[in-house]
């Protein structure tokens, strides 16, 4: 049987800290929980799967903005967590109605935690029970995927497949291409009677999205156990779509090109599969990292817009990155490359999500350098805001030699020493002095054009500039130290 929210609330491990549910979600207790977790941190979404208790301390909660806050509920209903359980006491003495109203709209359950109780016993006590019911879930799904395999290995269809699946999960099965063409579905014998949940399994093949399965089941049905036994079928599923619709030569060839780049393999490795795949060997290519929850279900989207903005382009989706190759044209490399990440602008991605491109690479050899740069890139600017989602990593090259070249202590002591007043003046008086220095010289010193990145009015920026130039001796403008202040702003990102 599976676990639900009612189940959590009658454990004694969490009655103990005197759960309230405090939004009125129909249902919500007989939401199915997969798993117990704790967390402060408010961008923790992308890394979860759904069906989570989510317990904080409301700690982080207590120092963010009322717009952080809603979002954050609303990130976490997206998710699909079951629920989302909030300790309230003296950083945070009550749920503020904004996340109320928020998980109220999204459908998310939100429970006051209103005594102190310890959440890793929480956690080990109910976590202990889904362990249980887990392994249950991984048999079932295991006898399931040998009842496919023994189905396909009489000549079963996918349609054949798909009836194993649904009769013994009771659930409506439906095969999905990546441009939402039916491949195959089929229906449990008995309808439901009320409403019904969706879970959805990537289906790869060879390393490459090739459906989804979609198991639809009764709000009475298990569908924890769907989802399990939906994954675990996954290569039965891929088998069968292999024999009906096998990959070709050239498409093989990108893939095996995309896991060679991904892995750093040898550049003789890659003069031979670039050819293959329709990359030229000595022709500039620029990388892209894709990094979200979604990676499997945007590659199509990603493809589309490659085909349109370059000659040739490959893809490759793996866990919650998705990787991508461009050839650009030799004489407007660098153009291209700059419309690129204007087109990839228009990619929508999932809250959370985020895109690097690459720097220019002289050939196929130099492809794994690009991407490892943009990958580098994104775990610089990690927790930053990046406009539209897309970072291109040539904008960040003085921060990536910096952090391969320097150690942290020779960083901190150059930005010390360059803007050590400065950064004192930000720590004692809560102000913004270093990031408004920053803004000023990564616009040129236009004073004007950095107002309105900063959102000030000009004689407030005027005022912020007069006093930096005090703590900094003087205004840099015409004089050597500003190529230094400006190296110091950029190694305090660091």
């Amino acid at each position: 049987m599976p676990l639900l929210l009612a189940d959590a609330f009658e454990h004694e491990s969490l009655k103990a800290a005197e759960p309230i549910l405090r939004t009125d979600v129909p249902e919500a207790l007989s939401r199915q929980l997969r798993w117990v977790h704790s967390s402060e941190v408010l961008d923790i979404a992308p890394l979860l799967r759904g069906g989570e208790l989510l317990l904080s301390g409301g700690q982080a909660l207590a120092t963010a903005s009322d717009e952080r806050r809603v979002d954050y509920v609303r990130e976490l209903a997206a998710r699909g967590i079951t629920a989302l359980a909030i300790e309230t006491g003296p950083e945070l003495p009550v749920i503020p109605e904004s996340m109320l109203d928020a998980g109220q709209d999204a459908g998310l359950p939100i429970i006051e935690l209103c005594k102190v109780a310890p959440f890793v016993g929480i956690m080990q006590a109910i976590n202990s029970l889904l362990v249980s019911e887990s392994v249950a879930q991984l048999q079932f799904g295991d006898e399931t995927s040998h009842a496919m395999a023994a189905e396909l290995a009489h000549g079963g269809g996918l349609d054949q497949l798909l009836a194993v699946l649904a009769s013994r999960t009771g659930s409506s099965v439906r095969l999905v291409s990546p441009s939402g063409i039916t491949l195959g579905s089929a229906t449990a014998a008995a309808q439901p009677e009320s409403g019904t949940v969706t879970t959805a399994v990537d289906v790869p093949v060879r390393g490459v999205l090739a459906a989804r399965l979609e198991l639809e089941m009764p709000d009475d049905g298990d569908a924890n156990l769907a989802r399990v036994a939906g994954e675990r079928c996954v290569d039965i599923l891929g088998l069968a779509l292999l024999q009906r619709m096998p990959p070709g030569l050239k498409e093989l060839a990108g893939i095996e090109l995309m896991r060679a780049i991904s892995s750093g393999t040898q550049s003789w490795r890659l003069q031979q599969l670039g050819p293959a795949s329709g990359f030229p060997a000595s022709g500039p290519v620029a990388a892209v990292v894709v990094r979200s929850s979604a990676a499997g279900q945007l590659r199509t989207r990603l493809d589309g817009i490659l085909d349109d903005a370059v000659p040739q382009s490959a893809s490759y989706a793996d866990n919650a990155e998705l990787i991508a190759l461009a050839a650009l044209p030799h004489a407007t490399a660098v153009a291209s490359r700059i419309a690129l990440i204007l087109a990839l602008g228009a990619l929508e991605i999932p809250d959370g999500s985020v895109i690097a491109v690459g720097p220019l690479a002289q050939g196929i050899g130099e492809a794994p350098w690009s991407l490892a740069e943009a990958r580098r890139t994104l775990e610089l600017t990690a927790g930053s805001e990046t406009g539209n989602g897309v970072v291109d990593a040539e904008d960040f090259a003085v921060e990536r030699l910096a952090e391969a070249s320097l150690d942290a202590a020779a960083r901190e002591g150059f930005v010390r020493r360059q803007l050590g007043a400065v950064v004192e003046h930000d720590e004692q008086r809560r102000s913004e002095l270093v990031r408004t220095l920053a803004v000023w010289l990564d616009t040129g010193c236009n004073t004007a054009q950095a107002a309105r990145e900063l959102h000030l009015e000009r004689q407030s920026m005027h005022h912020r500039l007069q006093r930096i130039f005090e703590l900094c001796g003087g205004d840099p403008r015409g004089t050597g130290r500003l190529v230094a202040l400006h190296l110091a702003t950029r190694l305090a990102r660091l």
